[in-house]
């Protein structure tokens, strides 16, 4: 009774144990979404970010003020003095410098700018992770795909070489139709293997960029179909508001004139407090106390010349930027059209594979084998079609597998 009672428990739980056995299966927006959060290198750009954020309010802080003990007028040890006056005094004294707060703000505003500068690194880096995982994920459905065909192929061949030598022993085929048709069996499982080594390398490395351990086993949305949509409207400043690193180029150069309003502001003095406290060593003489206001001048010709030609040096490398920047913009929009008609280009030819040339092998194909079934074709012949067929469907997965990896690249570019 108690063996029953454990055979229904284990044939309850067996549905579940299957589920839990399956690998999971992940869309190419959830690898996107995980390398958006989990991938290492892409939280260092925020942690820089966060990092300039307190490095530009350490920039307003003032130095720490200065206290110092001695003595004032003091003689020397083997002096004869004159008078108990003569013995000097011992003396405190406080010193603080206090910077001019609009050089520490400009200062501050540039530092801070160094953080968007970071962020937009960031959305570039991404942009780039992003093309590289859509390449593995679509060399991997392709991959899947031409196993699929590979296996098909495959049945057909082994039901020939089944044919083949249920044949032989009747002297209606020779001993090397048979060894032909294994190593043709062989050479197609080959071509499996090839494929599943695509696989693995494309799973670890869309692991290593998730942040996941290399072996983690997952599978892909078989059904997937990659879509080309082209940019409805392709200039300068539309390129302009979608590009990261042309983001990226404008915080640059925000920051770089925040820059150089920081070395405009040198021009401003700063300021030092002195005081100094005198207690005399004799009675004779008064306590006494010194003030001092002190105010740097920055605009003095042998100091004005080190922030005024740093500053202009500046200017123009924004001036460059900026050239550098619009210079992009135009090739990337030459580019992108560029591509455009050629990725039209090549959805003609694999439209005219699949609808024309395909099936016709295909046909070919069918009417060879019913013609070997019915022995009036020998092997090899019936091979030359197989392999036609098998190498134009091949071939359309890789001509498929080039478009898209070019939608790939055109999504990058246009979105860098």
């Amino acid at each position: 009774m108690y063996n029953i009672k454990r055979m229904i428990w284990l044939i309850c739980l067996l549905p579940f144990y299957s589920a839990a056995q399956q690998k999971p299966v992940l869309s190419l927006d959830t690898i996107l979404n995980r390398i958006d959060q989990n991938n290492l290198l892409l939280q260092s750009y925020g942690l820089k970010a966060e990092s300039y954020k307190h490095t530009a309010k350490a920039a307003t802080a003032w130095m720490a003020p200065m206290v110092g003990v001695g003595t004032f007028m003091t003689p020397y040890p083997g002096q004869e003095m004159m008078d108990d006056r003569d013995k000097g005094s011992i003396m405190l004294q406080f010193e603080q410098d206090i910077p001019n707060p609009v050089k520490l703000n400009a200062n501050r505003k540039f530092i801070e700018s160094k953080g968007n500068v970071e962020n937009a690194t960031r959305g570039v880096t991404l942009n780039e992770y992003k093309a590289q995982a859509k390449r593995l994920y679509f060399t991997w459905l392709v991959a899947i795909q031409k196993i699929s065909v590979l296996q098909k192929n495959e049945k057909i061949m082994q039901t020939m070489k089944k044919i083949e030598e249920i044949r032989y022993p009747y002297n209606q085929s020779k001993l090397g139709s048979v060894y032909k048709a294994t190593a043709k069996i062989e050479e197609n499982r080959n071509m499996i293997r090839m494929q599943e080594g695509d696989m693995a390398k494309s799973r670890a490395w869309l692991n290593s960029l998730m942040n996941n351990p290399g072996n983690m086993d997952f599978a892909i949305d078989s059904a997937y179909q990659p879509q080309y949509v082209p940019a409805a409207l392709i200039d300068t400043a539309s390129l302009a508001m979608v590009r990261k690193d042309i983001k990226k180029m404008d915080y640059s150069i925000h920051s770089m004139k925040l820059n150089i309003e920081a070395m405009k502001k040198q021009s401003r003095p700063d300021f030092k407090l002195r005081f100094d406290h005198m207690s005399p060593l004799t009675k004779m003489m008064p306590k006494a106390f010194s003030v001092m206001g002190m105010v740097s001048i920055p605009i003095a010709p042998w100091s004005s010349k080190m922030y005024k030609s740093e500053a202009k040096g500046m200017a123009y490398e924004v001036l460059a930027m900026e050239k550098e920047k619009s210079a992009m913009l135009q090739e990337t929009q030459g580019m992108l059209y560029g591509m455009q008609f050629e990725i039209q280009s090549m959805q003609k030819r694999i439209e005219a594979m699949e609808d024309k040339i395909i099936p016709t092998l295909q046909k070919t194909m069918d009417v060879s084998f019913l013609s070997y079934r019915e022995n009036k074709m020998e092997l090899p012949e019936v091979i030359g079609t197989w392999e036609a067929l098998t190498m134009m469907q091949t071939s359309v997965l890789d001509e498929k597998l080039k478009l898209y990896l070019m939608i790939v690249d055109y999504e990058k570019e246009l979105y860098r």
